[in-house]
C-alpha cells in the first residue's frame, strides 16, 4: 500500500475524522498558514513527543513540499505506527485550493 495520500484523499479523511494530522514544519511556517485540523510537533521534537499521537489512529505527516514529513512517515511506519504522508505537501494542498487557516494564510519558505 502506497503510504503516500493526496491532498484530496486528506481533506475526505479529515472530514470523517478518520485520521490524526501532524504539521512537522518550523513554528514560523506554522504560524503563516496550516490545515485547521492538524497538531504542530516539528521534525525536531516528533522523536520526544511522539506519545502524542495516537497509536490506534491512522496518522498523516505533511510539511511545505512532502520531504520533511516523508522522514516522518518512514520513522513511524518503522515504530509500528499506521503513518502516511501528504504528497506534495502544503504546496499541493494550497495549490489544490483546499482551506487553510488563517484566513489569508500562506506557504511560508522553510
Amino acid at each position: 500500500m502506497d503510504p503516500d495520500y493526496t491532498p484530496e484523499q486528506v481533506a475526505e479523511l479529515l472530514a470523517s475524522s478518520e485520521i490524526q494530522l501532524v504539521d512537522v514544519r518550523e513554528p514560523h511556517e506554522h504560524a503563516a498558514g496550516r490545515i485547521a485540523a492538524g497538531k504542530h510537533i516539528e521534525l525536531a521534537e516528533l522523536s520526544a513527543r511522539a506519545a502524542e499521537i495516537d497509536r490506534e489512529l491512522p496518522v498523516v505527516f505533511y510539511c511545505r513540499s512532502g520531504a520533511r514529513s516523508a522522514m516522518a512517515t518512514q520513522a513511524f511506519v518503522a515504530a509500528g505506527y499506521d503513518a502516511h504522508n501528504m504528497a506534495g505537501g502544503l504546496l499541493a494542498w494550497h495549490g489544490r485550493g483546499l482551506p487553510m487557516e488563517p484566513p489569508g494564510g500562506f506557504v511560508s519558505e522553510p
